[in-house]
């Protein structure tokens, strides 16, 4: 067994685009490696600013020998047949052939043996293969002829060993050896490796370069922690900046510096954008107050003699400079009122067919006036934070830094004197914004919260632009999941058929509206009568509801709780999320159950009768059967019935699922003697008729908990 070492080293690669080219390196070329029949016992990827590489272990030297039969023509088949039999199999005549039998009669079998190929052959092989395909979001074209080069930046070397031998690989007219170069100013060597142990003793000795990624966000972590600490200050972590860095450098070495304290009395959210965006700096703040103060920690990809003190300077002086481009915009928003702002949205196309973000703004508007007294919020200030939210789009902080959209709009709104209400809103209506975001809780922010994610949904389902298959480009999968958690986290009681309905007339309305004579909106709305609504609901809705259905199950799928148990809930028409959760809650904790398992199994049985029999099953069965059935286990199948029928419809009614459960418990054993003792089709017709309308009464009484039928199992 060997070690095959591969490394690609080239110009600075993109630190956002490291880990995937680690996991496509070892996709690709570990395909290959498998197509050809090779395995090992453990494969690692490396990556960092200049170099792309892995390292796998316990390769054998040559793949293994091939032993396989072909079956041929039967024997005394015409010589073209045969003829085309050798040539397939590549065998040079029929005596390499055997003769087989079979019931047919008889038929020719080539014997082929293929020997096992050297590994270093099939790396020489696959190696130009996976490059020359590397998926690289963004790549350059460089160089002439068979040189020429698309890579994501000019490729200096390759280094491939395998057994301690070179492997003679060439791409892009760059032949494969055993050197590599370490940090360009503290170990550039170059070094010449025969595997890995070597290859990563002198890089990450003489050559400066930690080469795990992992160990170099580490290293980061710990360091910058420990500067800020010796200063008495602590380090505001940021995991997404970390990976970035670890990107950038190949020898970390965190450095403390100082910035204009003067620049403190920006937002904080604008001078950590700054820092992170511009400069990949981390903020430091006062462990005491929380507050940022004037220092910063850079990622120096060197040791530097003077310790880093001139390196803090310099990145200082550049911090300075994005920090005054900062307060350049700040002084400049806060002359003009967020309702002047909110006047140029007219300006901005929210989308062709949905009009501009102004009009966006006037329906959410009105839909967060309406949601206001669902949500307990004062409808006027509801009603003006939606007219403000958006206001913000149009600042020139906000055209700098787009991540500082609504904060920046609730900065501009304390400062203009707006209720503190109407401010947060203008913040938190964006959220949440993913499964780990915070979701708004105050009355006036859920409101346009919701308003806002109900209007984008309605809206692309107007216009048929629905999410497909993985393509969500305008995120309505992140708004439907939205809607559902501010919902759930405030316990907010919507009927989402009829709001969506409202709603669906209003973006219509809009549409109507819209300045452009280009845009053309069917008039009608299309509906349908659906039974579990009991009147004709819009398509647009009904499609709707069962995305917040989908939506819905992959909230609740950490809970445990089945698809199936949440289609049987909404079967029933209803489209109140925080209801529905409630019961699929308590539905699935009841199927848990033995009584819950077996009840599902008779309403299956009860299910695959009816569904056989013939004739109108409507109605109730006679009185006099009622009261006189001939088996026991009717009579006590009827009692029970009669019993937890009603006691399950009030618990219901209470919104107490947990009792209803409960209610539908005791018709299990019933159930199960009924079915054990009884014989539903009987040769008598009326006693017969009466024992499939019992059937039918049980499915009721269970199917107004949920329909049971769409629950597998």
């Amino acid at each position: 067994m060997s070690e095959l070492l591969f490394e690609i080293f080239c110009e600075e690669i993109p630190a956002r685009m490291q880990p995937r080219a680690e996991a496509d390196l070892e996709k690709l070329l570990g395909d290959k490696l498998k197509a050809a029949g090779l395995a090992w016992s453990s494969l690692t990827t490396f990556a960092g600013p200049r170099r792309l590489g892995l390292v796998i272990d316990g390769l054998p030297v040559k793949t293994a020998d091939v032993s396989e039969e072909r079956k041929g023509p039967r024997v005394g088949a015409p010589d073209k047949a045969v003829e085309g039999f050798l040539r397939g199999a590549g065998v040079a005549s029929l005596d390499q052939c055997e003769k087989r039998e079979d019931k047919k009669g008889e038929f020719w079998v080539a014997k082929i043996e293929k020997p096992g190929r050297a590994t270093a052959e099939v790396i020489a092989e696959a190696i130009p293969e996976v490059m020359k395909a590397f998926p690289w979001p963004k790549s350059m074209k460089f160089g002439e002829g068979e040189k020429t080069q698309r890579w994501v930046r000019p490729i200096q070397r390759l280094l491939c060993v395998f057994g301690g031998d070179v492997v003679p690989v060439e791409v892009f007219g760059i032949a494969a050896s055993n050197i590599t170069e370490g940090h360009r100013r503290m170990g550039r060597g170059p070094f010449t490796v025969s595997n890995y142990t070597e290859y990563q003793a002198v890089l990450e000795g003489e050559g400066h370069v930690l080469l795990d990624r992992a160990a170099r966000e580490a290293l980061i972590l710990e360091g910058a922690r420990q500067v800020c600490s010796d200063a008495g200050f602590e380090l505001v972590e940021d995991a997404g900046l970390l990976t970035e860095v670890a990107g950038l450098v190949e020898w970390p070495v965190p450095v403390l510096g100082e910035m204009d304290p003067d620049f403190l009395d920006l937002p904080p959210e604008v001078i950590t954008l700054t820092m992170k965006t511009h400069q990949k700096y981390f903020a430091v703040r006062d462990p005491k107050t929380g507050q940022l103060v004037s220092k910063f920690v850079t990622i120096a990809n060197q040791v530097a003699p003077d310790g880093g003190v001139a390196i803090a300077a310099g990145n200082a002086r550049v911090l300075s400079a994005r920090l005054s481009d900062a307060r350049h915009f700040w002084d400049n928003d806060r002359k003009t009122p967020l309702s002047d702002m909110a006047a140029q949205l007219s300006k901005v196309t929210f989308h062709e067919k949905l009009g501009t973000v102004a009009d966006k703004v006037e329906r959410v508007a009105a839909l967060a006036r309406e949601l206001a007294a669902v949500v307990g919020a004062d409808p006027d200030l509801a009603e003006k934070a939606a007219r403000l939210a958006k206001a913000d789009l149009v600042s020139e902080m906000v055209y700098e830094f787009p991540e500082l959209q609504g904060a920046m709009g609730r900065y501009y709104a304390l400062d203009q004197g707006e209720d503190a209400a109407v401010a947060d809103a203008i913040k938190d209506h964006y959220k949440p914004q993913g499964p780990s975001d915070e979701v708004p809780t105050s009355p006036v922010s859920a409101a346009v919260a919701l308003a806002d994610k109900l209007d984008t949904l309605v809206g692309f389902w107007v216009i048929d632009e629905k999410p497909t298959g993985s393509k969500d480009p305008f995120a309505l999968r992140r708004a439907a999941l939205g809607v559902i958690r501010v919902c759930l986290s405030a316990s907010m009681r919507i009927r989402l058929v009829e709001l969506i309905e409202r709603h669906e007339d209003r973006v219509r309305v809009s549409m109507r509206n819209l300045s452009r004579g280009s845009v053309s909106v069917d008039p009608v709305i299309k509906r349908n009568h659906y039974p579990a609504y009991g009147r004709h609901v819009s398509d647009d809705a009904t499609d709707l509801l069962a995305f917040f259905a989908d939506r819905l199950k992959v909230h609740l799928r950490d809970e445990g709780i089945r698809h199936d148990v949440i289609d049987a809930v909404f079967a029933l028409g209803d489209d109140d999320l925080v209801r529905v959760t409630a019961k699929a809650r308590a539905l699935q904790a009841f199927l848990d159950t033995e009584d819950g398992a077996a009840l599902l199994a008779g309403n299956k049985r009860a299910s695959n009768i009816l569904a056989k029999s013939e004739g109108d099953l409507s109605g109730e069965p006679d009185a006099d059967y009622l009261a006189n059935a001939p088996e026991s286990a009717e009579r006590a199948l009827i009692a029970a019935l009669a019993s937890a029928g009603p006691a399950a419809t009030a618990a219901l009614a209470d919104e107490d699922f947990a009792a209803a459960m409960t209610a539908l418990a005791s018709l299990r054993a019933p159930i199960d003697a009924f079915f054990d003792d009884v014989t539903v089709n009987t040769d008598d017709g009326a006693l017969r008729r009466n024992r499939l309308l019992l059937l039918s009464a049980i499915r009721t009484a269970i199917r107004a908990v949920a329909d049971f039928d769409k629950i597998s199992g």
